[in-house]
């Protein structure tokens, strides 16, 4: 009874919570491909999820009457967590709800191109920072890196110029080429006993791999959910494997450089990625 009593005492906060839970479970049918039909150029799931987001932002910035205003600053902070809340909402279904075309997608595969090409650049310098018995074992593994990036990044742009399912497809193979490479670079990498040999390679390889992982990313989202399926069957080395050899933070902080975002909100889409990529095998 006191949970139903603080509902009506409570009415925001009450709705923000309904609002969230609608935008929440949106986001898992989406991720699951139930759309529950069309709804426009988009489906009913991302509607209803784009409409619980709106409304949530509604409330979170809906004043209180002067009347219903305490003595203390609870008021404000109850706004200012509803904000909170509000932003999260907004951020978290985003990969799955938002309906991005696939030239956006392209575009934005494409944007992340430069970070890859410097990425790649250090790894290639790296060898030389390590001690000369690791230095063999880092070069062979990383061997493949430049042919690998060179033609997903050729394929990316060809892809954003003309974004046919045949384009798409050859995409989708050299994005998960590529990160089989680098997983494969990390588990070898992880061998190396020097520690500081260790540390320079595992950095240099960090970078590389959080792009790859936001482009595989994005390319999952415009697939269809049987070239998802084949993708993960290609995927040998899952990014689970690989995760306890990568920093979180250092992820974080690229992609919040990459988008001009704070890096809390980067945390939360690194998150959602990490949950996305094992969600669909990958």
């Amino acid at each position: 009874m006191k949970a139903i009593s603080n509902i009506w005492k409570h009415p925001r906060t009450s709705a923000a919570g309904l609002l969230i839970a609608v935008a929440s479970v949106g986001g898992v049918l989406s991720q699951q491909g139930i759309t529950l039909g069309k709804a426009g150029s988009g489906t009913v799931v991302a509607l209803v999820g784009a409409l619980a987001t709106a409304m949530l932002g509604l409330v979170a910035r809906d004043p209180a009457a002067p009347a219903e205003q305490p003595a203390s600053g609870t008021g404000a902070s109850n706004t200012a967590r509803l904000g909170v809340w509000a932003l999260i909402a907004l951020i978290l279904p985003l990969p799955f709800m938002t309906g991005c075309s696939a030239e956006k997608v392209a575009q934005d595969v494409v944007n992340w191109t430069p970070s890859l090409e410097s990425a790649v650049a250090t790894v290639d310098s790296t060898a030389a920072l390590l001690d000369p018995a690791d230095s063999p074992i880092f070069a062979t593994a990383t061997a493949g890196f430049d042919a690998a990036s060179n033609l997903l990044i050729s394929q990316a742009k060809a892809y954003l110029a003309n974004p046919s399912a045949g384009v798409l497809a050859e995409l989708q193979v050299q994005v998960v080429t590529l990160q089989q490479q680098v997983n494969g670079a990390l588990l070898q990498a992880a061998k190396i006993v020097n520690p500081a040999s260790q540390k320079h390679a595992l950095a240099a390889l960090q970078a590389v791999a959080t792009v790859v992982t936001a482009m595989l990313s994005l390319i999952a989202s415009i697939s269809s959910k049987a070239a998802v399926q084949s993708m993960a069957t290609q995927s040998q080395i899952k990014l689970s494997a690989v995760q306890p050899m990568l920093n979180d933070s250092r992820s974080e902080q690229l992609v919040a450089a990459h988008y001009g975002e704070p890096v809390w909100m980067a945390h939360l889409q690194v998150k959602e990625t990490g949950y996305a990529m094992a969600q669909a095998g990958l």
